[in-house]
């Protein structure tokens, strides 16, 4: 009788090879390395336009920007809200619960930010340096706010719900979870010897 072992297929993007059933939540925690990237260079960009105004270097980092939070940063949040959380909540921790809920409503609102942020750096994507107009007050609030958001959400993910998921999961769940994680993103998924 075979024992449960999976074979892992390396994911594109990853910043070191997958290490056997724990990748799901290796694949979460480098999709945060990469949302602190893109907020930094967010930041950059920022300071640059401010600095410098308008050139092809600020449309490529706003592209960037644009280009993530549009594809990855959807994905990464449907990941937790259909695996992580659940597997959280079913633990039925009162404290873990209400950070949970937390964390839900912060999704929301960092998809409702987001679609503000868009526009602004849509302004950037669009533009050319004879038109380019300074990003107003309310834009850079709206910045501001969606980088705050992410301040503290990523570390209570880190450090609180992901370990709490990760012993809660059992090895065919964590199967199950890599699998859809690597399916919706068009990637080889996990077989098992």
């Amino acid at each position: 009788m075979n024992a449960f072992r999976p074979v892992v297929v390396d994911f594109p993007g990853h910043r070191a090879p997958l290490d056997g059933i724990q990748s799901p939540f290796d694949m979460l925690v480098a999709c945060h390395e990469r949302v602190e990237r893109m907020l930094a260079l967010l930041i950059r960009l920022r300071s640059h336009l401010a600095t410098q105004g308008w050139d092809v270097s600020a449309t490529s980092a706003a592209s960037d920007v644009l280009g993530y939070f549009d594809r990855a940063a959807p994905q990464h949040h449907l990941d937790e809200e259909m695996h992580v959380f659940p597997a959280v909540l079913a633990l039925q921790h009162g404290r873990m619960d209400r950070l949970i809920y937390r964390l839900k409503q912060e999704h929301l609102e960092m998809e409702k930010q987001w679609a503000e942020v868009r526009l602004t750096l849509e302004l950037v994507v669009n533009s050319e340096a004879k038109r380019w107009i300074p990003w107003t007050p309310a834009e850079h609030a709206g910045i501001d706010s969606f980088l705050a958001v992410y301040k503290n959400h990523i570390m209570d993910e880190e450090n609180h719900i992901y370990p709490a998921a990760e012993q809660a999961l059992s090895v065919e769940q964590l199967v199950v979870m890599s699998n859809d994680m690597r399916r919706r993103r068009g990637q080889t998924i996990v077989s098992v010897e």
